[in-house]
């Protein structure tokens, strides 16, 4: 078993356009809380992957399906970002320098008493273990997703190698989640990073506007930057 982090990190990625709604309601909303509660989140997913994810199961309990949990990534700079600034998203116009990262922890959601479940790959893929026991962390494959190189913690390399057996499945594994029922409060979040100083004023202006104190930081080891 795999040597676990202490505290957990976890980030949960969005568009800058999406700030003000989710400004408004103070916390991260589910796909299915947003569309109840009006929230027009602007796409940054696969709509392959967003169909599964709508009906695809959770352990019961907590039950529903995984458009009921705020999803969260053990690690930033995700293959989910690469693919958005490689244009590979279809229908989503962002590129990575549009988008934030929400940085909370695994001890800071559970305070909440929010039911969770996480993954040790993409939550989309029919072979993903789902947990809902914390002492099952260990499932997530910590030693690909902080070997060296690393940048802020985390391995810079997430692609998959046919060439060495440790590497051929490291894509979906470096996508584990972390998914959270229905709403994450931003009191929850510890931090927001961004790609560069232009959009930090950016989005502190939207925070400011609507009354929200949260860091914004820029966080370049977050992004596909050249490093």
């Amino acid at each position: 078993m795999m040597t676990v982090p202490n505290p957990v990190r976890l980030f949960h990625i969005t568009a800058i356009a999406n700030l003000a709604g989710i400004c408004s309601a103070n916390c991260l909303c589910s796909k299915n809380v947003g569309q109840l509660v009006g929230i027009n989140y602007q796409n940054i997913a696969h709509q392959g992957a967003q169909g599964a994810r709508s009906v695809r199961s959770v352990p019961n309990p907590p039950g529903g399906v995984v458009h009921d949990y705020v999803p969260f990534y053990f690690a930033p700079r995700s293959p989910m970002l690469s693919a958005i600034d490689n244009g590979k998203v279809a229908g989503c116009q962002w590129r990575q320098s549009d988008i934030v990262h929400f940085e909370t922890s695994v001890e800071r959601v559970i305070a909440g008493n929010r039911p969770f479940v996480f993954y040790d790959r993409n939550a989309t893929l029919a072979i993903s273990n789902p947990y809902t026991d914390l002492a099952r962390l260990d499932s997530v494959a910590w030693d690909l997703l902080t070997e060296t190189p690393r940048l802020d913690g985390f391995c810079k390399y997430f692609h998959d190698r046919m060439d060495n057996p440790r590497y051929v499945d490291r894509r979906e594994k470096r996508q584990a989640e972390f998914l959270v029922k229905d709403v994450v409060s931003l009191d929850c979040i510890i931090r927001i990073g961004v790609a560069n100083e232009g959009r930090a004023i950016e989005v502190r202006d939207i925070l400011d506007q609507a009354g929200v104190s949260l860091p914004v930081e820029v966080k370049s080891d977050w992004y596909f930057l050249g490093q």
